[in-house]
């Protein structure tokens, strides 16, 4: 609808992230001198209306609230979205004045008696200062009960539809097929992986190498603060992965993603998707998500805020459960290599696809599968030049929350893995669950690889590498049971930092929820895949 690019044309600044108390609706604050503007997720599904309603009942204690619609679409959008706010003070911002067709026309002073509240049109991306003035007057303006939305809307409003549309072109047409949006999703971003890892192994060495006369050093200090910095898991130990996998992934992402939304493509792929995804409970704009998912879990899962209110918990599901990340499928890919089994990797990979559309089939709400869950937005905008200010807008709020954000989260994950390894917790844990691991046919000592890539996805590999090296040093004898392991130790849980990302953005209680589904459907996929990979092989 235009409101994120209205608020920050009309603010000049990059958004603060909150949630509203008590629940999971994410919002964005946009700080004006005495003004704070909340941004408010908006209405793509049907199945989001109760959501979105949900959020405007927690800013009832704010002064105004302003009704953001296309111009283009007001005749549609106005209706539809009126009934959530009546009877609260407030304005109407008509955005997308520069794509109204000439031959349509609107009437704001018209609209504006019918509704009961004053009516603005505006170019969101061009915000001029009296217009921009005009907004923060009537926001801070004190209240005034004549300048409420209606408690009856009128049924007829003084808004014509919209004359048709221009033709599509052969590109756009294509865009809008779901093979092609498919490609046009996964495409770029297994180009992004490809080479953000590649940049990331290039440097990897000589930053590693600077890293070790700093590791050296810690060495001699006392046991546990040089356990919290060095070892395995201590934090000097882990920041060339921070550096090098996890910061360069999370702006190449942000930019593919910020590019799609401004060019408009974003929605033109979401509806050409949407049939084939609702009936695993996401659409378009979240497999966006999941598959940035591939390069860090921690910046997807920080994206999806800008998901459907409805289905925001369905797509953080899906990264969490079937979204590899740039540290978990590279390990993974070594242990097939070690193991003689390079071309594993692809089987692998559609394993993880299909056991995670199952798992969404059966794990997401019915109404976001329900055929009644249709898109509102039917009908895409024509693809326009992507705006390149809004594109290293959104990626600098990226980068920003992922300082604010993941960053402390993984210096806390960093401690937290090196305390279990110093008292013994995790050598403790591996004699207790190895047991446990016959029933997935797999030998005790792949515990290892199961509990570390619980915490860190590259446990995958330091628990079943010989020194991070070219050989097996558990004994897997068959592909099945490789493929379980490697399964098992990847999937059963999402690694400590995505936990805590989830928890700080969805609460605690929800990212329980989360583990404890994961943990059941991943083990009983992995027990499927082990026996039945043995009868095969």
């Amino acid at each position: 609808m235009g409101k994120t690019q209205l608020l920050a044309s009309l603010t000049g600044k990059s958004p603060l992230p909150e949630n509203f108390r008590g629940s999971t609706v994410a919002c964005e604050t946009y700080r004006d001198g005495n003004l704070r503007w909340m941004d408010t997720p908006g209405i793509l599904r049907r199945s989001d209306t109760a959501a979105s309603r949900a959020a405007l009942e927690q800013v009832d204690s704010s002064d105004r609230v302003m009704l953001v619609a296309r111009a283009d679409r007001a005749a549609q959008e106005l209706p539809a979205l009126l009934p959530s706010i009546a009877g609260k003070p407030g304005f109407v911002t008509l955005t997308f004045r520069d794509r109204l067709d000439p031959e349509y026309r609107i009437e704001t002073e018209q609209l504006a008696a019918s509704l009961g509240v004053p009516v603005f049109l505006v170019n969101a991306r061009r915000l001029d200062n009296t217009e921009a003035e005009a907004l923060r007057r009537t926001a801070s303006a004190p209240d005034n009960k004549a300048s409420r939305f209606p408690l009856s809307p009128p049924k007829v409003l003084p808004l014509s539809p919209a004359p048709e549309s221009r033709r599509e072109s052969r590109a756009e047409q294509a865009a809008s097929h779901p093979f092609v949006a498919l490609l046009l999703l996964f495409l770029p971003a297994a180009l992004a992986i490809a080479y953000t890892n590649r940049f990331a192994d290039s440097l990897y060495d000589p930053v590693a190498s600077l890293m070790a006369q700093a590791l050296a050093s810690v060495a001699s200090w006392p046991a546990l603060p040089g356990a919290l910095l060095g070892g395995d898991y201590g934090l000097l130990a882990m920041f060339p992965f921070l550096l090098l996998y996890a910061l360069p992934t999370l702006l190449v992402f942000s930019a593919i993603l910020a590019i799609y939304k401004s060019s408009g493509l974003i929605d033109r792929l979401s509806i050409a998707l949407h049939p084939w995804l609702r009936p695993f409970g996401i659409g378009g704009r979240d497999l966006v998500r999941v598959i940035m998912g591939f390069g860090c879990n921690v910046s997807a899962i920080v994206s999806t805020r800008s998901c459907t209110t409805c289905s925001r918990g369905a797509c953080v599901s899906a990264i969490s459960f079937g979204a590899a990340c740039s540290y978990q499928l590279p390990a993974t890919l070594a242990v097939f290599a070690a193991a003689g089994m390079a071309g594993m990797g692809l089987a692998y990979l559609a394993v993880l696809t299909v056991t995670t559309l199952i798992y969404l089939r059966f794990t997401t709400p019915k109404v976001l599968r329900s055929a009644g869950n249709s898109l509102l937005i039917t009908k895409p905008d024509p693809l326009t030049a992507p705006s390149w200010q809004s594109v290293w807008r959104e990626v600098g709020s990226h980068l920003k929350q992922f300082v604010i954000m993941a960053f402390p989260v993984f210096i806390a994950i960093c401690f937290a893995a090196s305390l279990l390894d110093y008292f013994g917790i995790l050598h403790a844990l591996s004699r207790a669950l190895a047991p446990l691991l016959s029933v997935f046919n797999l030998p005790a000592e792949a515990t290892t690889a199961v509990i570390l890539g619980s915490i860190r996805k590259d446990g995958i590999a330091i628990g079943l590498l010989d020194n991070m090296g070219g050989e097996l040093k558990v004994a897997l004898s068959s592909p099945a049971q490789v493929l379980s392991a490697v399964y098992l130790a990847g999937v059963l849980l999402p690694c400590l930092v995505t936990v805590f990302t989830v928890a700080r953005e969805m609460g605690w209680k929800f990212a329980a929820r989360l583990c404890a589904r994961q943990m059941a459907w991943a083990a009983g996929f992995a027990l499927i895949i082990a026996w039945s990979g043995a009868l095969i092989f």
